[in-house]
């Protein structure tokens, strides 16, 4: 394995006071539902009975897929260095939501298949412009993986290191979905029609054209079965990118905020390798991409929301974002029945 992450699963010493603390509020027991699981889930990652959200922040990775060549996207590959352009513009939907609720967005190249225009919110990180093409190559290099596992994982400490406790991770890629849909085959038991979706916006013949090309691709590969393996065969450098970001993030005992389809298969792979990763992760919603309520049920993962979002680039995570402080917000400042001298 290219990296070595310490992740334990979360420490249970306060989990009774955390609970008793939740259950002495002037509510009925159990009454705020989701909000009390996640406040005890905060409570206990950040080990604290007051725990706080300090500097959110969103990381989109953005980079190019070689099997787009393949046909596989109703979108040409140009649109990711556009859509990069746009998110430091601010002219993105992340980028308004971000703005709103007060998240540091950043974006990393990780293997846009152009030249950027440097820019202060973009970091450059580039593993190289674009993956290879999947279905006759590996889409990348052990060495390009294990780059962009490292680049993932450096992005996330320097948040940490600027005091950042609260870390969510978006996706740019033309040609993502399908680089996902075959992650998430490989690294389950669900058939690839299962895990194949739309994406961008298929039709008929266009998603029926998606489903042979990633299948022939995966009888290409038969070989790759260890889930860093599948990583290197079939991610894409955004992707492995978001790898290692989700383990260094829950080494460090951030809280992970967790958004669609393409995020939710980087995770995947981190699980597989990590087991106790998914103990920091919050699941910010649940999208109408074909694919990814199955994948948060392999998570045994219950969503904040469920908004039809297609959409990718953290957009989940910053709509969620305001539930994680109302959770944290009720633990630290609702009063309890003593202290309002409610009878219980």
């Amino acid at each position: 394995m290219p990296l070595n992450f310490a992740i334990p699963p979360l420490a249970s010493t306060l989990k009774t006071a955390l609970q008793a603390k939740i259950d002495q509020k002037t509510k009925p027991r159990g009454s705020l539902g989701q909000l009390e699981s996640l406040a005890l889930q905060v409570g206990l990652c950040q080990n604290s009975l007051t725990p706080g959200l300090n500097k959110p922040c969103i990381l989109i990775f953005a980079g190019d897929h070689g099997i787009v060549e393949s046909g596989v996207s109703a979108y040409p590959q140009t649109v990711t260095a556009q859509m990069v352009a746009n998110f430091l513009a601010g002219g993105a939907a992340i980028s308004v939501f971000a703005r709103q609720h007060n998240i540091e967005l950043l974006i990393v190249d990780a293997g846009v298949n152009a030249d950027l225009d440097s820019h202060p919110k973009l970091i450059d990180a580039k593993i190289g412009k674009a993956t290879r093409n999947f279905l006759t190559d590996p889409a990348m290099t052990a060495e390009e993986r294990d780059n962009a596992l490292q680049a993932g994982a450096d992005q996330v400490s320097r948040q940490y290191e600027s005091g950042c406790n609260c870390i969510g991770f978006g996706e740019m890629g033309i040609g993502n979905t399908s680089s996902a849909a075959v992650l998430m085959h490989r690294l389950t038991s669900l058939s690839l029609v299962r895990c194949v979706g739309r994406g961008t916006g298929l039709n008929d013949a266009q998603l029926q054209h998606k489903l042979i090309v990633l299948q022939r691709a995966l009888n290409k590969h038969k070989d790759a079965t260890e889930p860093l393996e599948v990583l290197a065969t079939f991610g894409g450098f955004e992707i492995a990118m978001m790898v290692g970001a989700y383990l260094k993030a829950a080494e460090l005992g951030m809280l992970i905020l967790v958004d669609g389809f393409i995020a939710g298969t980087a995770l995947l792979v981190a699980n597989k390798l990590y087991p106790h990763v998914l103990d920091y992760c919050v699941f910010s919603h649940v999208s109408s991409e074909q694919g990814h309520q199955a994948l948060l049920n392999q998570f045994n993962a219950k969503p904040l929301l469920n908004l039809e979002l297609r959409l990718g680039e953290g957009s989940g995570i910053a709509l969620a974002y305001p539930l994680v402080q109302s959770a944290v917000v009720f633990l630290n400042e609702m009063a309890t029945f003593a202290e309002a001298g409610v009878d219980r």
